[in-house]
């Protein structure tokens, strides 16, 4: 359950389809390297972001088929997520997972070592041309918006095969992500609200344990 909601961090990089594409059926690298960098700029633009989202985690052959409501506030490297009862906060150095059906918080150390924070959507972002090769498949007309199909494919071995984007072109902003995973689970996340610069203080970012009485504390740092 604890891994299953981490696994959310990915927040808003998921992928579906694990057919590779090939040579012919995607575009140069060259425009996807230029939409990418065109929404990192807007995010690095922002004091604050908040996403509203709606989350399904899919598996045909287990029969698992999830659909889950949640939120993320962004600030920096800093992030408070909410899902289903279940909040993950990290002020920059230190991660909280808090379970309340069982009343209980799960603190570590953030891995300020690891390649990219799936977690944070503009810290992978910021890092992509290093960790992923990126193409750019094509662009599709949803609602009449025009959205950029982005693939980005692992540089180094990883839990995922791919992350599928898909960026409004207009708002260079994400719409849309999709995962694939290696053991055929799908992670789809769907941005249904963007709010930019929202009011927000540091302790926003940091589990109050006594806002939560009786709480059970696991410290693994």
């Amino acid at each position: 359950m604890k891994k299953t909601f981490l696994t959310l961090a990915v927040l808003f990089t998921s992928a579906a389809l694990f057919a590779q594409q090939s040579k012919e059926d995607a575009m140069t690298d060259t425009k996807a390297i230029e939409s990418l960098d065109k929404v990192v700029a807007k995010m690095k633009g922002f004091t604050t972001m908040k996403i509203d989202f709606t989350y399904k985690m899919e598996n045909k052959k287990e029969k698992i088929n999830q659909t889950k409501k949640g939120n993320i506030l962004l600030k920096g490297i800093k992030y408070k997520m909410e899902v289903d009862g279940q909040k993950v906060l990290c002020d920059g150095k230190t991660v909280w997972l808090y379970l309340a059906n069982s009343n209980e918080v799960t603190i570590n150390a953030m891995d300020t070592k690891s390649e990219d924070n799936m977690m944070n959507p503009l810290s992978m972002l910021n890092n992509y041309k290093v960790n992923y090769k990126p193409a750019l498949v094509k662009e599709v007309t949803e609602g009449g918006v025009v959205k950029q199909i982005i693939d980005l494919y692992p540089k180094k071995t990883k839990n995922f095969i791919k992350v599928r984007l898909y960026v409004d072109k207009a708002k260079q902003q994400l719409s849309k992500a999709e995962i694939s995973s290696k053991n055929g689970t799908t992670y789809y996340y769907n941005v249904d609200k963007f709010t930019s610069n929202v009011v927000s203080v540091d302790t926003d970012f940091v589990f109050d344990a006594k806002k939560y009485p009786g709480v059970e504390v696991n410290d693994m740092r």
